[in-house]
């Protein structure tokens, strides 16, 4: 398996991993404490999975390639597990079907992406309850039942979506002895179903206060959701079936456009599961591979805003844990029709499907080696993806290439008028090209689309200083430390702005907050040691110069007085 996810084992940090790899406030033993206690503190609460990131910065920092290697291990470890699972059930075959899901190319976006470690990290863990809460449906040993509650509690404080978990396994069992029993298999599990709701509407809340799943883009009626959830499932079947054409960001459909095509989705949804109903006396197999997939799926059919509804209603990595169901039916089914075929068709046939799935992950994969070929191949299917104009244009800013990446932002814009993050982005190209006055203009249209964004006040104080106007920034720079006191860039832009109002004291403490809020700052270090020399600190001065510029070796080699 690392074979074919060897193209992106060096792959970089794409859109919104710096967000995962654990930021430098938290790096240490109280950061840690942070994750698990302070709500905000990472991009979605989910502590375990964070503290796992913490671990992993902690032994080989910001080096992807340590992050990539784990990502594909877990995806192994969770195959391994599907397989044990399916063999507990006695299911024919399992190894077939834990080899399709290792090298199936929807899992690509899941194993290559750094971020969604807390896809992998989960199903391990999600698995893991499973394989041991049907050992305790064998034997009814509580120690079977602690450890699979234990795993079940580990799943979710990776991700929500293993919520799931306990629907799925009443599910499993009606496939297993054809009916469920009050006492003996949902008396045991309510405990689960409770906790799994709670979770879910927490982090639900969680997903709208605090990472941003509200506003117009999700506005869509019950109606709406009904169509959008049949459509979604059909997306999905399509691409477990014919894995082609994969890209990060898919369009992103219109709901309110034709309705009747839309409503067919539902309606043949709908169907399907009436037949597996109709059949499920003669095979139990369809109806539970159904109910596992759309169950395993409710939680992004559109039911719930999920903050990636604003790209696309679909990506790969949301059918990572529902694929299983459909992988087992599959893997179940096609054993079963070659059984009585003779053998060398019974091991050529799985050997060339396994084939092919592994040549078109290891294809995938090569998306994940360059990050600007990741984003142009994700417009060259997907021309409107704003976002992918947006953070490709920040990757040309960052590469010196500020023409390129302003026509890009420009398109961002094109597409979606009113984003702050592109008219932040211009600013940063501006002021860049050392145009003060054009970046304020475009920093100025952010702070009113969100005045509540911290870099972007940030942004706009720094800009207003450039231009002459230092008094006039310190508002910007008071809501911006009021909004995230914990920025290192807002503290150091703060002090800059002191010091340049004669207020050398105040700056040089704005510079030490800075520095030890970010101890990889060269700017904060430099304007540090510059505050101290100006104080007489000579001593201490040079160590912040020489840490300055042990971080930016550009910086000339200067005694400072």
């Amino acid at each position: 398996m690392l074979l074919v996810y060897l193209p992106a084992l060096h792959g970089g940090l794409i859109w919104n991993d710096a967000d995962y790899v654990t930021r430098p406030a938290l790096r240490s033993l109280q950061g840690l404490g942070r994750i698990w206690f302070e709500l905000g503190a990472t991009e979605q609460y989910y502590p375990l999975l964070h503290s796992f990131f913490w671990l992993q910065h902690a032994l080989w920092g910001d080096a992807t390639v340590g992050y990539h290697l784990v990502g594909i291990l877990l995806h192994a470890a969770a195959a391994l597990l599907f397989v044990a699972v399916l063999l507990r059930l006695s299911a024919r075959g399992a190894w077939l079907a834990g080899f399709i899901f290792a090298l199936h190319p929807v899992c690509v976006e899941s194993v290559a992406w750094i971020s969604e470690q807390k896809n992998t990290l989960s199903l391990v863990f999600y698995l893991s309850a499973g394989w041991c809460y049907l050992r305790f449906d064998a034997d009814r040993r509580t120690n079977d039942f602690v450890l699979a509650s234990a795993c079940f509690l580990l799943a979710l404080l990776c991700k929500t979506a293993v919520a799931t978990l306990p629907a799925a396994l009443l599910v499993v069992l009606w496939w297993r002895r054809g009916r469920l029993e009050w006492r003996r298999d949902v008396l045991p599990l309510l405990p689960w179903f409770a906790v799994g709701v709670g979770w879910g509407l927490f982090s639900a809340w969680v997903e709208k206060h605090y990472v941003g799943a509200q506003g117009d883009e999700f506005i869509l009626s019950f109606v709406g959701r009904l169509l959008l959830a049949g459509r979604v499932v059909w997306f999905y079947v399509g691409k477990l079936a014919w894995p082609v054409d994969l890209i990060f960001i898919y369009p992103r459909w219109d709901m309110t456009a034709q309705r009747g095509i839309q409503t067919l989705f539902l309606a043949a949804a709908l169907a399907v599961l009436g037949l597996a109903w109709a059949l499920r006396r003669r095979t139990r197999g369809l109806l539970a591979s159904a109910l596992f997939f759309g169950g395993s799926l409710f939680p992004v059919m559109g039911f719930f805003n999920v903050y990636g509804f604003i790209y696309s209603y679909v990506a790969d990595h949301w059918q990572y844990l529902p694929s299983l169901g459909l992988i087992a039916g599959f893997a179940l089914t096609l054993t079963r029709l070659l059984a009585p075929l003779p053998s060398v068709v019974q091991r050529g046939v799985p050997l060339v499907l396994l084939a092919t799935l592994g040549l078109l992950t290891w294809r995938q994969s090569h998306l994940y080696t360059d990050i600007e070929t990741f984003y142009k191949t994700t417009l060259a299917q997907n021309a409107e993806c704003w976002m992918a104009h947006n953070n490709l244009g920040n990757l040309l800013r960052d590469t010196g290439r500020g023409s390129d990446a302003i026509f890009h932002f420009n398109e961002t814009l094109r597409l979606k008028p009113n984003s702050p993050k592109a008219h932040n982005n211009l600013g940063n190209v501006y002021r860049d090209r050392r145009e003060p006055a054009q970046a304020r203009a475009f920093y100025a249209r952010a702070v009113e689309l969100a005045p509540d964004v911290a870099d972007y006040r940030n942004n706009l104080a720094t800009a207003l200083r450039e231009i002459g106007d230092p008094q006039g920034a310190l508002a910007h720079h008071a809501r911006a430390l009021e909004l995230f006191p914990e920025s290192a860039s807002a503290r150091n832009n703060y002090g800059v702005t002191l010091r340049d109002l004669g207020h050398p004291a105040e700056a040089a403490a704005q510079f030490e907050v800075a520095v030890r809020l970010d101890p990889t700052s060269s700017p904060a270090h430099l304007n540090l040691a510059l505050s101290y020399s100006l104080t007489g600190r000579n001593r201490e001065a040079q160590e912040h110069y020489s840490e300055a510029r042990k971080l930016n070796p550009a910086l000339p080699d200067l005694k400072l007085p």
